[in-house]
């Protein structure tokens, strides 16, 4: 079983995507230095606005999640694991988290990266703030 979702956002000028252990994607349209995380504001979709099939998808230990990030010509790849603890009840938020801490705001579990793993080239890319981000969520098991 296999379910894919796709939102938008955009990039601010403030993104440092120095987190080590979390990436993170708003609604939100503006961004603070203490956002150190975040890597893109203005999505289209929260948590709470994901398709229900993907939220049953994603609340399984054993679904493989992958978040395909792209500006322009640059992207990167994010994968980690289902949760059956997730709510995915945040308006707001997104975020992919390398622990097994949960909250609404959690999309996965156990990612293979954080904002600092990011290339660098696609920060230079998110740090422009009329840069168009896709965001593809993928969630197989």
């Amino acid at each position: 079983m296999k379910f894919v979702e796709t939102l938008t956002a955009q990039g601010h000028y403030a993104v440092e995507a120095t987190h080590t252990t979390t990436l993170e994607i708003t609604k939100e349209k503006n961004l603070s230095s203490k956002g150190n995380c975040i890597i893109a504001v203005a999505a289209s979709k929260g948590a709470a606005d994901l398709n229900p099939a993907l939220k049953k998808l994603i609340r399984n230990i054993k679904t493989r999640i992958t978040v395909l990030i792209q500006v322009e010509d640059l992207s990167e790849n994010i994968r980690g694991w289902g949760e059956p603890r997730l709510s995915l009840e945040h308006l707001q938020d997104l975020v992919i988290r390398r622990s097994t801490y949960v909250c609404p705001r959690t999309l996965m579990v156990k990612a293979d990266k954080a904002a600092v793993n990011l290339n660098r080239e696609l920060v230079e890319k998110l740090r422009e703030p009329l840069s168009r981000v896709e965001v593809k969520i993928e969630a197989e098991l």
